[in-house]
């Protein structure tokens, strides 16, 4: 099945939330500190205040309260951190290069631009830290770890303690992955309107619509349903909408002031310093083994960067406390402060960047050992869960090596390191295993059955690019037994039904039941009219109940029909609400787990470093599969993502000025079509029997971990060189 918002977004009709044009709409510009630390002496706003279309310049002299501003406590459905976002123009202090200190709104775009660039801050400077590398004894262990014995984030221990420096045969490496940063086709943007004082709207690029009205609800003291935050559209995100940044409460506070709505879209540049990014996190990884290759012991450490306001984690050693057998494992994460902005979720939150050490490592201990690394994996499979000590719910793991294998051409892989050449070009092979939690949480979905004879679905989650609309109308034209065509799904709107937000690989699993639970709650709603004039529908169970042609039936019963024109005139024309959570024990009794692989062939050139993915194949184990096509490509995405990982993506801060050097594609870069090959994806497509009814465990975040050390190791089989620093550039090779 095809997507079912295609047509709209190739042809330009999808709008945007930048591209909303209301009444009496004004444009605004962020203005950035120049400095990394320290506090603002005065701000001269008099030119851009005199400069032609301009109807307000808002530094912190001149904000105008936010009540939220000033309340203590944080929103308990948020993830837990400690400290907080900046609350823009509260106070005078300056915490990160190009932090917000004024916005400027004019009549035009322009206008805008043009003065923002007169406005002109002054500063008494302090000392900054930016480098993770020279803050790294300072590192220490969340305080909501310390806080929680149980907390994730604790040490882990099972087996004695670093049982790896004993070991017959053993390892002991460093890993750096650096800062990356979000860079979707779509810009960060928000309309803001205030149609009344207290009434706000709200025209957003954010993964929750719920949550982003909870934020701003609470910041300015308003019931939540006097807040209307529309994404209709979103034009890629993967984790830097997951927060509510200074721009949108810049824009907001902006839209009171000039009591008029006000759009703000971030520059590129701005994209680097104001949403968020995955964090430089350096690893260090021990481990030892048998000689047959049983591994005997693991100790996984990970330091990652912070900004001084708030403690942002992620879980980059999950995947290290489950993947292999080890009667011996130790992981310890810390966090180091630095005068940065706040971190954010990046696609693959914390495993990606953990497996890279983890599967990195995988690959060097099969090379001493001289095993084949599938091999080695297959001596080293968990049949349940080392960790909580339970089942899987499912795993087919085992089916995704078998896959990915024979597709790559993995007997092809010699274990000596250099054996394949074509003339100047290395051949090299190499794997990655990833996972992913597979969590369902709660939903609602609201249905209607319409005059001709449609079904219209509506849900407040947003589709960040996965195809959520496209999962949600299929698994209805399963359930209801009605052609796509016949069903409309509504969503991104927070005043529909209650929905999460978008992320963590949930959204499939969540809404997906909900949906299917609103499908079934409108056909027993109609098989109960239908038995007023149907004696057989009075005995039916409602997943018998069929739509056909214009006619409610019944499978196996065709005989039994009622037009839908009759059920119409009894339909009181309403929502159907209804709520799916996870029930019983299942998330209790079982570990819940999405699984991939990813093999991976490049060539490097022998003289100049160069290095292409020549062939990468993406296995999942995600359970039941519902959209093959979206499923496939969101697999696509992820490789693709992997590759600039490995390959590419750097941003990078000259720590003397704290101040980030790649501001744009030409020294940041991304993965395109020509980095990229056809890359071959394969599902299992085998139902979780516990995770939900449908089946599905999910995809998103497994599409990208794993492949970077999957062409990393591939590189090292080519070559024979170790890098485990990313990105893997050709001058690391040259050396």
């Amino acid at each position: 099945m095809n997507r079912v918002d295609g047509r709209q977004k190739v042809t330009g009709a999808a709008t945007y939330s930048a591209e909303y044009q209301l009444p009496g709409i004004t444009y605004a510009v962020l203005v950035g500190s120049t400095i990394t630390k320290g506090r603002i002496t005065s701000i001269d706003t008099k030119a851009a205040e005199r400069a032609p279309g301009v109807l307000a310049v808002i530094t912190h002299f001149n904000s105008p309260k936010v009540p939220g501003f000033d309340t203590a406590g944080k929103d308990p459905s948020q993830p837990a951190t400690v400290g907080g976002p900046i609350k823009v123009f509260k106070d005078d202090k300056i915490r990160f290069n190009d932090q917000p200190i004024a916005i400027v709104v004019a009549d035009s775009l322009e206008r805008a631009r043009f003065a923002a660039g007169l406005v002109k801050g002054q500063y008494a400077q302090e000392k900054h830290q930016t480098s993770l590398e020279a803050a790294k004894s300072q590192a220490f262990l969340p305080t909501s770890a310390k806080k929680n014995p149980k907390h994730p984030m604790n040490d882990y221990q099972r087996g004695q303690v670093d049982a790896y420096k004993t070991g017959a045969i053993k390892l002991e490496s460093e890993y750096v992955v650096p800062t990356e940063v979000h860079q979707p086709m779509e810009l960060q943007a928000i309309t803001a309107h205030w149609e009344a004082p207290d009434r706000l709207t709200i025209y957003d690029k954010t993964q929750g619509t719920m949550a982003t009205r909870r934020d701003f609800a609470r910041e300015w003291g308003l019931p939540e349903e006097n807040v209307k935050v529309i994404a209709t559209y979103v034009g890629g995100a993967f984790g830097n909408a997951l927060h509510s940044w200074q721009h949108e409460s810049a824009a907001i506070i902006a839209a009171r002031v000039v009591n008029r709505p006000v759009k703000l879209m971030l520059t590129r540049e701005q994209m680097f310093t104001m949403v968020g990014y995955r964090p430089y996190t350096w690893q260090k990884l021990g481990m030892s083994a048998t000689p047959d290759g049983k591994i005997t012991a693991i100790t996984h450490e990970a330091i990652g960067q912070t900004s001084t306001f708030e403690e942002f984690t992620e879980s980059t050693l999950a995947q290290t406390r489950m993947m292999y057998e080890s009667p011996n494992l130790t992981t310890r994460y810390r966090i180091a402060s630095l005068d940065v902005n706040s971190p954010i979720w990046m696609r693959g939150p914390g495993e990606a960047t953990g497996a890279f050490a983890l599967e990195s490592a995988m690959d060097e201990m099969a090379h001493l050992l001289n095993i084949d690394p599938l091999e080695f994996r297959l001596r080293n499979y968990t049949e349940q869960d080392p960790e909580k000590n339970r089942p899987w719910s499912s795993k087919f793991l085992k089916e995704c090596y078998q896959l990915g294998a024979e597709r790559v051409g993995w007997n092809k892989r010699q274990l000596k390191p250099g054996s394949l050449r074509d003339g100047d070009w290395l051949i090299g092979y190499g794997m990655g295993v990833g996972t992913f939690g597979a969590h369902r949480g709660s939903s609602k979905a609201n249905i209607r059955l319409l005059p001709n004879g449609t079904v219209l679905l509506q849900s407040a989650v947003t589709d960040i690019g996965p195809g959520t609309a496209t999962a949600m109308t299929q698994i209805a034209a399963d359930t209801l037994g009605l052609a796509p065509e016949k069903i409309k799904f509504e969503l991104g709107n927070s005043n529909f039904a209650q929905a999460p937000t978008q992320g963590g690989s949930a959204i499939v699993n969540t809404v997906g039941p909900a949906v299917q639970e609103a499908c079934l709650a409108l056909k027993e709603k109609l098989r109960t009219l239908a038995a007023s004039s149907n004696a057989a529908f009075a005995s039916a169970k409602k997943e018998d109940v069929v739509f056909a042609e214009g006619y409610l039936t019944l499978n196996g019963n065709p005989a039994a029909r009622v037009p839908f024109a009759d059920l119409l005139q009894q339909v009181d024309g309403g929502f159907v609400t209804v709520e799916s959570k996870p029930q019983g024990n299942a998330s209790k009794n079982y570990s819940m787990y999405s699984f991939s692989v990813h093999f991976a062939e490049v060539r490097v050139h022998a003289l100049t470093g160069e290095v292409r993915v020549s062939k990468l194949v993406s296995c999942a184990d995600a359970g039941t599969i519902v959209n093959e096509k979206t499923a496939g490509n969101q697999m696509k995405g992820g490789a693709v993502g992997g590759i600039g990982m490995a390959l590419m993506e750097h941003a990078i801060i000259d720590d003397r000025f704290g101040r980030y050097i790649t501001k744009d594609f030409a020294d940041y870069h991304v993965p395109v079509h020509a980095d990229s090959p056809d890359v071959q994806v394969a599902f299992v497509n085998k139902p979780d029997p516990y995770v939900n009814a449908l089946g599905t465990k999910g995809i998103g975040e497994i599409a990208i971990i794993g492949v970077a050390p999957a062409i990393a190791n591939a590189i090292f089989n080519a070559t024979g060189k170790r890098i485990r620093e990313l990105p893997i550039t050709p001058d690391k090779l040259l050396v």
